[in-house]
């Protein structure tokens, strides 16, 4: 990184920008940084909306320790397929994906699981399978997953014998995107009591009734837009005639 790392205090000085809503180059300017320090900082730690000084000065530091230290040869660290960079691959898991669903209010554990199973090529593991990748405690897992199912984020699949496996159903997103246009939904009908009780004709009876119309609006069509998008969600990778994806 051009003028070496980021310090603690620079990094709250770009979560003040941030917050400010000043563009990446004024924060830059001001640090007396490049453009694309700032910008590779904000966009790897939760990005412009999620970004924290302090977790962002915590994750860099672990990422410096994982460089440091020679990379563990257990089961944990699951062989890479197609020439991927086993290190970017884990950086992006616990880092850049599960911060951003910590962003739609998960717990971290929960997050870190389910970045774990959309991220393995089979889109589903056993509890010991992600007790070793995460190597937390099977108590953890077990309480994210009941979580994680409860929402219709996961499903259970029987696999050899008695054995269970947590797969990510290819409808997960699609359930999601319209389970959170229905609960905002809810507050078009909030808005509608609040007309009944102000009153239509006055000045905050008649903001109310254009919030509830402006929530239908955007709610219905968050809604209708998700039902026509979602075969996408079952596409598989095209192969080419080697039959490897291009």
């Amino acid at each position: 990184m051009p003028g070496g790392r980021l310090t603690q205090q620079e990094r709250q000085q770009i979560a003040l920008g941030v917050a400010d809503g000043l563009a990446y180059a004024e924060i830059a300017r001001r640090l007396d940084r490049p453009t694309s320090t700032v910008t590779r900082e904000v966009m790897r730690n939760g990005g412009p909306t999620g970004y924290r000084a302090d977790l962002a000065h915590r994750a860099t530091e672990r990422r410096a320790r994982r460089r440091r230290q020679p990379a563990p040869r257990g089961p944990q660290v699951p062989a890479q397929a197609g020439g991927r960079d086993a290190e970017a691959v884990r950086e992006y898991e616990e880092e850049t994906f599960t911060n951003v669903l910590m962003q739609t209010g998960m717990s971290r554990m929960t997050a870190r699981i389910l970045a774990c199973l959309c991220m393995s090529d089979t889109g589903s593991l056993t509890a010991a399978e992600l007790v070793r990748r995460l190597e937390v405690s099977p108590a953890s897992v077990s309480k994210a997953i009941t979580f994680l199912e409860a929402q219709g984020l996961i499903r259970r699949e029987r696999h050899e014998g008695r054995r269970e496996r947590y797969a990510v159903d290819d409808d997960v997103w699609y359930q999601s995107t319209v389970a959170s246009a229905r609960g905002t939904a809810q507050l078009a009908d909030i808005a509608r009591q609040g007309v009944g009780v102000l009153g239509a004709g006055t000045p905050a009876g008649a903001r109310l009734a254009n919030i509830a119309h402006f929530v239908d609006f955007v709610s219905e069509s968050i809604v209708r837009a998700a039902d026509q998008a979602r075969e996408i969600l079952h596409t598989k990778p095209a192969t080419d005639p080697g039959g490897s994806a291009p």
